[in-house]
């Protein structure tokens, strides 16, 4: 496909949404991945600063928080993803490591992101800090809490943050929410595509976590775009929206469901979601 169609044709097929009579063209999504999912583009996506680190450790602990700190404006974003790391200095996943609780309290004790206090900061740092003393890495952690066998990384994740959030002492939930919550948790699955998936914009390093497993990281962005399409009904970004949108992706990319999620997001915060880009997904 991929045609432009009329003016009539664009407006049959956003009625056709709300039937639910959409189907994807995967041409058309092939072809916004080949032209957004570039390294030009990761300066309006915190990726960026995970790019930054060699060290699997490192690169870990930065993806970590720079999702966790993933809502918002950009700018804001940016700024207080480089004040934690400026905090943390070279070797992140080393200081971490080496700080007692209190000491990484008093270090982040002028940080600030939104409703984020350093105290918050600080408690997700000590859990971290629990898990590399106890499992080596982040990813081991991961790994530790995953059953193939499940559905999705759902479960996992849920593990994941609760190991966590126990390790630290407790923080805010909203700063790394668990899918029991409901919650669609869009920054813990970005930071679970990140470390999975590996290409030009994902760095990739958990070789023994499937991609097919993955779960959409669904932001308001996605949400928008996933309504208009069809993928979803519910008028709330939540887990449920999150699993059915991954459902229709994984029904034309099985083995990498989120593979697309990068490319269409940029169409909303690039404001390049033009009329030709929007009317290609209708079939």
């Amino acid at each position: 496909m991929g045609v432009r169609k009329t003016g009539d044709e664009r407006a049959g097929a956003r009625a056709a949404v709300l039937g639910r009579a959409v189907a994807l063209d995967r041409g058309a999504l092939e072809r916004l991945y080949l032209k957004y999912n570039d390294r030009r583009f990761i300066r309006s996506d915190p990726v960026e600063f995970v790019r930054r680190y060699d060290n699997s450790r490192d690169r870990e602990l930065v993806a970590l928080i720079a999702s966790s700190l993933a809502f918002g404006n950009v700018k804001p974003i940016r700024a207080s993803v480089a004040r934690a790391l400026e905090i943390l200095g070279p070797a992140p996943a080393d200081r971490v490591t080496a700080s007692s609780p209190p000491d990484l309290e008093l270090s982040f004790r002028h940080f600030r992101h939104r409703w984020i206090t350093g105290k918050d900061m600080a408690s997700l740092l000590a859990g971290v800090r629990g898990a590399l003393k106890e499992y080596g890495s982040l990813g081991e952690l991961f790994r530790a809490k995953l059953d193939r066998s499940d559905p999705d990384v759902a479960p996992a994740a849920g593990r994941f943050a609760r190991t966590l959030f126990e390790m630290g002492g407790g923080y805010r939930p909203c700063l790394l929410p668990s899918p029991e919550s409901g919650s669609a948790c869009k920054r813990l699955n970005l930071f679970l595509r990140w470390m999975v998936r590996s290409d030009a914009v994902d760095p990739g390093g958990w070789s023994e976590v499937p991609p097919s497993m993955l779960i959409v990281p669904l932001d308001t962005h996605m949400h928008r775009i996933s309504t208009k399409l069809g993928l979803t009904k519910r008028h709330t970004a939540d887990f449920r929206a999150a699993r059915e949108v991954t459902a229709a992706f994984r029904e034309i990319s099985p083995d990498d469901p989120v593979k697309y999620d990068f490319a269409l997001t940029r169409l909303g915060i690039l404001r390049g979601e033009t009329e030709e880009d929007r009317a290609e997904f209708y079939c």
